[in-house]
């Protein structure tokens, strides 16, 4: 599956579009991560296991877009965007949409 986020696919023909595909998930920090966040927050400094968490569900939510993808005939997802929203207290939802395609080489 090709993925994008621009308009089209460099040295690709756009032969049909399928529309609107996303993927999502809602991750909750465990009490393990929330503990290490909590004492990295007091010195400063990138809270590795909460970008694990939020690269996981980014490939979560990413298989889940092409699966739907696949399903309609697509071989690609151009104009791919990613959305990020707290759900409640310790919960967020990593969104990702994009349009599918088929593509075709030129020429």
């Amino acid at each position: 599956m090709i993925l994008t986020n621009i308009e089209s696919v460099p040295g690709m023909n756009i032969i049909a579009q399928y529309g609107l595909v996303a993927g999502s998930t809602v991750r909750a920090k465990d009490a393990i991560r929330d503990f290490g966040a909590g004492l990295k927050n007091m010195v400063g400094g990138e809270l590795k296991s909460y970008t694990d968490l939020l690269i996981e569900a980014r490939e979560e939510a990413t298989r889940r877009m092409e699966a739907e993808a696949r399903a309609l005939g697509a071989n690609a997802i151009i104009n791919v965007r990613f959305a990020t929203s707290a759900v409640t207290v310790g919960a967020a939802e990593v969104y990702v949409y994009g349009t599918a395609v088929k593509v075709v080489m030129k020429g």
